[in-house]
């Protein structure tokens, strides 16, 4: 992917330091064209997951939500300069053995812990795919990669002056605190089947949820989602304007690979 000339830090280009399933890190340049006018607010993400926008934009403030207390504890850890100290290797035996070791600092209160947050990093580093996938016991359950090299990143030092101003949090999307100089961007798990990315999962009621309060916000919002049918009527009918773009996935239809279409839903922007 081209070099993405970013707002601020231009020094300092910063990878999303996760894999991410469902990253949106292909919808920068688009989304930067509509942050021009709005870089004096702050960002504030629902769904945080990857952080691909986040450090795409790079807001001077930003309150970055994800229900998933990993990727949150691992987020802070990176605000405080977090070096890796764990053995770290692309095996099988290996993996299964550290993803144990993380079922069971979660299962002993220590999921917050710096050690938890470095094998949260390599498991997602080294599991297949870069899922984050989750029983409903609330236990890892991503199997092993198998990945021929693995770049791994030891030391995150890099990180910690860009997201000095943000805040990370652990809650649902509802409780999350909006303000009329916010700018919402908020990316939920697709409306597609496979929705385990927390312990509970994402159903649709939750896809209505998140519309419904987005839709009442006094401040600019953006959501993206798969575009399905009733995705889009959902959000149609709530009053957004609604954008389609081919994304950089392909599905299946009628044996070609065809591109698949993601919906923007837009409320409360001026330039449209």
């Amino acid at each position: 992917m081209a070099n993405i000339a970013y707002p601020q830090f231009n020094s300092v280009v910063l990878n999303p330091p996760l894999k991410w399933a469902g990253g949106k890190r292909w919808l920068l340049p688009h989304l930067l064209t509509i942050w021009q006018n709005y870089s004096h607010c702050r960002l504030v993400e629902p769904f945080c997951g990857g952080l691909a926008i986040a450090l795409g934009l790079r807001p001077e403030e930003a309150l970055l939500n994800d229900i998933n207390p990993h990727v949150v504890n691992f987020y802070k850890c990176l605000q405080k300069g977090l070096k890796l100290d764990i053995d770290i290797q692309n095996e099988k035996e290996f993996y299964y053995v550290q993803r144990s070791e993380f079922n069971r600092l979660i299962q002993e209160g220590q999921a917050k812990s710096s050690k938890a947050a470095q094998i949260f990093y390599y498991l997602n580093r080294t599991g297949y795919n870069g899922l984050c996938r989750f029983n409903r016991k609330g236990g890892f359950n991503v199997p092993f990669g198998r990945h021929k090299t693995i770049n791994y990143i030891q030391d995150f030092s890099a990180y910690k002056l860009v997201l000095k101003k943000w805040k990370f949090i652990n809650v649902d999307f509802l409780e999350v605190p909006i303000t009329s100089n916010d700018f919402i961007y908020a990316d939920p798990p697709y409306d597609v089947e496979f929705r385990q990315y927390s312990q509970h999962g994402f159903a649709w009621s939750d896809q209505e949820r998140l519309a419904s309060w987005l839709a009442k916000q006094n401040c600019p919002a953006i959501a993206s989602n798969q575009a399905t049918e009733r995705i889009l009527s959902l959000y149609q009918d709530l009053g957004f304007k609604i954008e389609i773009l081919d994304a950089p996935r392909r599905i299946s239809c009628n044996g070609n690979r065809v591109a698949a279409k993601e919906m923007l839903a837009y409320k409360g922007l001026r330039l449209l």
